[in-house]
């Protein structure tokens, strides 16, 4: 068992990082699109309609929300499997492993928020964004990290990883709570009584994952109705599938494992093409510096360092949580600063926020600029913290926690 979970981590960090390169090469692709005479067939294809109906049942929305929705429920569904198998197997299946990545994410979500308030509170239009400065995206973070080699400790980019799930987890209970838009009632109870039937499908412990993939899709069709964000649907449903089927089988490991690369070289890909251009023509040094994009900016760059490394400190001088072997005060700095890669879900949750062209190209600049700041001091601090083992062990070494 604990081979295999070693197995299926290596192999979720080699795609992740992988994936990563590629979604920084369609960010690149979309900003550089958006700001060539591509831009109105770029522009001009997002917005195009597509309508699917059935009867007096009709969807009909813009392919840009096509993605939003419903591509990234597939990421969404993900998402629910990986933090099913991090409680039950991995990083959050003990406190022991759990309270370092715990504090820290808590940390690096609240800090961020409060960051952007500050620079956004004499601005009522922009406070709905608070939440964006808040989002780690673990596959830009672990594409940077694997650009450093095998210099990387496998405990640190285990560390990045129980963080960013657990930032995930935070991200997806602030766009429940607080990005849903006005409840159907009936549409919400379609969707409930469709979770019960996933309930009693995962009380069957099914080999095939066809029935959950049926009951997912209806699921997400009732709660894009109801007026809850549609992806929550595939987070649900993800939590659903079984680690232990009737015929021995680990369905969870088997879906997370060939999702994997469909989501890490094609979803989050096209996710990031599609929401990555925004027009830099007329774009000067002080629309940079207004609040929105400012507040989003320096949320992930300054947010995120204190927030993780402040309450990661905090946490293991109360004697709560220990650092990793290997992974010093230095490399939990670099660390903090690859989380505050905001990129998928930040531009996601921005999405959410703002209705205003105006405002969603703002909160692109922020995520932008800020994410790409923070890929480069982020990599450069980890290489220079990386080498020196031996040099660094005195300042560097991990502090144990108290009995």
């Amino acid at each position: 068992m604990i081979d295999r979970f070693g197995d299926a981590l290596r192999d979720f960090l080699k795609q992740e990082s992988a994936g990563g390169i590629v979604l920084i090469a369609s960010a690149v692709l979309a900003l550089l699109i958006a700001n060539s005479p591509l831009a109105p067939a770029y522009f001009g294809t997002l917005e195009t309609k597509l309508n699917l109906s059935y009867g007096a049942f009709a969807i009909n929305k813009p392919l840009l929300l096509w993605i939003n929705d419903g591509l990234m429920a597939v990421f969404f569904f993900l998402i629910g499997l990986e933090v099913k198998r991090e409680i039950i197997s991995g990083q959050l299946s003990s406190w022991d492993k759990a309270s370092l990545p715990l504090v820290a994410a808590i940390g690096g979500m609240a800090v961020p928020a409060l960051v952007f308030v500050s620079f956004n509170y004499a601005e009522p239009a922009n406070i709905n964004g608070w939440a964006i400065p808040a989002a780690t995206d673990i596959a830009f973070a672990l594409g940077i990290l694997s650009l450093l080699g095998p210099r990387v400790p496998v405990a640190m980019k285990a560390l990045l990883l129980a963080i960013a799930v657990i930032d995930d987890i935070g991200a997806i209970t602030v766009i429940a709570l607080f990005y849903s838009g006005e409840i159907k009632t009936d549409m919400l109870i379609g969707a409930a009584v469709v979770y019960a039937a996933l309930f009693a499908v995962n009380r069957m412990r099914l080999a095939s994952g066809m029935p959950y993939v049926i009951l997912t899709v209806i699921m997400w069709v009732f709660a894009l109705k109801s007026g809850a964000h549609a992806t929550l649907a595939g987070v649900a449903a993800g939590m659903m599938i079984p680690t232990q089927t009737r015929e021995g089988t680990n369905l969870l490991y088997e879906m997370e494992h060939s999702l994997h690369k469909w989501v890490a070289f094609m979803v989050i890909p096209i996710f990031g093409f599609a929401n990555a251009g925004v027009s830099l023509i007329g774009v000067s040094p002080a629309m940079i510096l207004e609040p929105l994009p400012l507040g989003i900016a320096l949320g992930l760059l300054i947010g995120k360092q204190i927030g993780i490394v402040g309450m990661a400190w905090i946490g293991v001088k109360a004697g709560f949580a220990s650092l990793p072997d290997g992974v010093g005060w230095r490399k939990i700095h670099g660390l903090s600063l690859l989380a505050a890669i905001g990129f998928t879900m930040s531009l996601f949750i921005g999405g959410l926020a703002f209705d205003d062209p105006s405002q969603v190209d703002a909160v692109k600049i922020g995520v932008l600029g800020g994410s790409l700041i923070a890929a480069l001091t982020g990599f450069f601090a980890l290489k220079s913290a990386l080498p020196d083992e031996v040099a660094d062990e005195a300042m560097d070494e991990p502090q144990p926690a108290k009995a």
